[in-house]
């Protein structure tokens, strides 16, 4: 029962305050589990979310750890590093950063020893792969790609796979050669982030398609094609960053259908096809001819593996393309495709991506246990959650409140196109946050989007 009237700073920074000192004063014990939160508050006459953001703040500082259904429990003293007490700032690996889409990183010895076997296996062979090779990959990495793309139901020529740095790398590319600055390109309303930038770089109109439960509206994109004369149609069609909407096959062939009709080639960024364990066709599937697909290894297997798997709609098609990605990348980092290769091969690759399934599905749960039935927009595998606001909340509002208490999320700004941004955010599950520190962040979420924006605003 922490005594607060001696403190004059904010309650939740007095909570976490005394904390510090019971546990320099020997008062507290490492190993001492606090008071559940609502418990404190009840007994201290105060509202729950301070009490949350005291907790969040001793969190912050490494006096407390949370256990998944244990509670919190004290911890020994932190030893300051320099850098941090330099800078007065917390380390890194203090703040929640749910910004970041990234699949769960693998925490069994088993598979991590597995990955380091495959590492070490292909350092056998370091000073080679120190050399330049030739763009688009080794034989043996095609064959590789082959493999991983058949599971898809890809079954492209060599002469049409393309191994790059990369999906950036890939999407510059395609969209470079399809466009020019000036040109439209066509792209879901609420889209990936990256491919704004990459338009804005390359000095190229992105226009947004209105969009339904199912993908963007064909009616829509009919019109848009007859009036905008676009170049091209960026999708990221399953588990779709950030709504996590995946486009039916239905839909699917509609899409195909009108984009044949304008002749107007579709740019396909698979990034999480591989994701579900079952899934409609790819539009590469469906279309070859008329469809550029991006399989990048960041989302599947691990976000550091800058690799991407490239099918042109032909031989032809990928010449210019593979000039436009040599000159600005060289080629993929050898060392980084090789380790790809070696883990398809060996089915290092298949074991993350169950791993990644599973934790995935894991912190689903989680999300569905913490936060209210439909709070949230999501897809049973996808490690993000798209959050449309309460009445009340703006996204500037909501994300200034989380960030005060560690907790980055990213406001729908970043993924509007051509439309107002809706009052929502971008939350996301994977990445090295633990399951315990997630289920904090949700919790003090949840708690926030049950309560008036004045009313949280008070404990700033």
């Amino acid at each position: 029962m922490p005594d607060l009237s001696a403190s004059d700073r904010p309650r939740y920074l007095a909570i976490a305050d005394v904390i510090e000192a019971d546990l320099r004063s020997g008062r507290l014990s490492v190993g001492d589990r606090l008071p559940p939160q609502r418990r404190l508050a009840e007994r201290l006459g105060i509202d729950f979310t301070t009490v949350a953001r005291g907790y969040s703040e001793a969190h912050r500082r490494g006096l407390v750890e949370s256990r998944v259904g244990q509670g919190t429990y004290v911890r020994a003293l932190p030893r300051p590093d320099r850098e941090t007490v330099a800078r007065g700032q917390p380390r890194r690996a203090d703040v929640v950063d749910l910004t970041m889409n990234l699949p769960p990183e693998p925490d069994d010895p088993a598979l991590i020893a597995r990955m380091q076997a495959g590492l070490e296996a292909v350092g056998r062979d370091l000073v080679a792969l120190l050399r330049y090779q030739d763009f688009g990959g080794a034989p043996a990495d095609k064959d590789a790609a082959s493999i991983w793309l058949g599971r898809r139901g890809l079954v492209p020529a060599q002469e049409r796979l393309m191994v790059t740095p990369g999906a950036h790398a890939a999407l510059m590319g395609i969209l470079g050669v399809l466009a020019s600055a000036g040109d439209v390109v066509l792209a879901e309303e609420i889209t990936y982030p990256g491919v704004r930038s990459i338009a804005a770089q390359l000095g190229l109109k992105l226009a947004g398609l209105p969009m339904d439960d199912d993908g963007i509206d064909p009616d829509a994109l009919a019109d848009a094609c007859r009036r905008l004369a676009p170049k091209a149609l960026y999708l990221n069609p399953t588990l779709q960053n950030p709504t996590t909407l995946t486009i039916p096959q239905r839909r699917r062939e509609e899409i195909v259908t009108i984009a044949r009709r304008f002749g107007v080639p579709i740019v396909e960024d698979d990034a999480y096809g591989f994701i579900p364990a079952q899934g409609p066709a790819p539009f590469a599937a469906l279309a070859p001819d008329l469809t550029w697909h991006v399989a990048g290894l960041a989302k599947c297997i691990g976000a550091g593996l800058r690799a991407a798997y490239v099918v042109a709609p032909s031989a032809r098609a990928g010449w210019p393309f593979t000039a436009a990605v040599r000159t600005a990348t060289v080629m993929a980092s050898p060392v980084t495709v090789a380790l790809a290769t070696r883990w398809i091969e060996d089915g290092t690759a298949d074991a993350l991506l169950r791993f990644i399934r599973a934790e995935t599905a894991a912190r689903q749960q989680l999300a569905a246990e913490v936060l209210a039935p439909d709070s949230f927009r999501t897809d049973p595998a996808s490690f993000n959650l798209w959050v449309p606001l309460p009445a009340g909340w703006t996204r500037s509002a909501f994300i200034g409140q989380m960030r005060s208490t560690g907790i980055g999320v990213v406001a729908s700004d970043a993924f509007a196109v051509g439309v107002t941004p809706p009052e929502a955010v971008r939350l996301c599950l994977g990445g090295p946050t633990s399951r315990a520190d997630l289920r904090r962040a949700l919790e003090y979420m949840a708690h926030a989007l049950s309560e008036q924006p004045a009313v949280a605003s008070t404990y700033l």
